[in-house]
């Protein structure tokens, strides 16, 4: 083999080496700045409706599943008609009509479609020092297979799901798990509903 040959399949192979190296730090650059999240759903905050007072519960002039607007009767307790406070969705109602309520136990519980969130649930260890407020995300529904949705982080919880725990020196030291929520444009994925089951990548900065 003569030198200028042996000569080119050097430039060759350097180049290549160069090129699978460039392919390799694209690759872990791109992947160090995702957070993937497989446990999350689809939630808004409940609103409950009750009653001020304890009293039979008379009536129920709603049901899961019905749309209501603020203000709307939803449930008559003793002399008190109880009312929506918000438009939105009613998710659950007290089915037992004749029997006695106490003063603040939940009638009927809604929500309020515009407030849903993808709400994820992330080890401490698994990226959370990562994530910001602000950082876009994308997510797919089970319900929907691989159709992709975007959104943005809105919250990350200050404060773990689990708290007052005590250990002993010799415990084994627990892996804590923070909720991470974000939102997105109702209007524009309205057939994603309460309850979903999700997964959410996080594009962090």
């Amino acid at each position: 083999m003569t030198s200028t040959r042996k000569r080119l399949f050097s430039i060759i192979g350097t180049a290549l080496l160069i090129i699978a190296a460039g392919v390799i730090a694209a690759y872990l650059i791109i992947t160090s700045g995702r957070v993937s999240i497989d446990t999350a759903s689809i939630q808004a905050p409940l609103i409950n409706l009750t009653s001020a007072a304890p009293g039979r519960l008379d009536a129920l002039y709603v049901q899961a599943g019905d749309t209501v607007t603020a203000n709307e009767p939803v449930a008559s307790v003793g002399t008190q008609t109880i009312t929506s406070k918000v438009a939105g969705l009613v998710v659950s109602v007290d089915d037992t009509v004749g029997a006695q309520v106490s003063a603040a136990t939940p009638v009927v519980t809604m929500i309020d479609p515009s407030q849903l969130r993808v709400v994820g649930r992330i080890d401490e260890n698994k990226g959370l020092a990562q994530i910001k407020v602000g950082d876009p995300i994308t997510f797919t529904v089970d319900a929907f297979g691989g159709q992709q949705f975007t959104g943005v982080i809105d919250e990350i919880a200050p404060t773990s799901d689990q708290s007052g725990i005590v250990f002993n020196i010799s415990d084994q030291r627990q892996i804590q798990q923070f909720d991470v929520k974000a939102r997105f444009d109702t209007s524009a994925y309205a057939q994603l509903k309460n309850g979903m089951s999700a997964r959410m990548t996080i594009y962090t900065r």
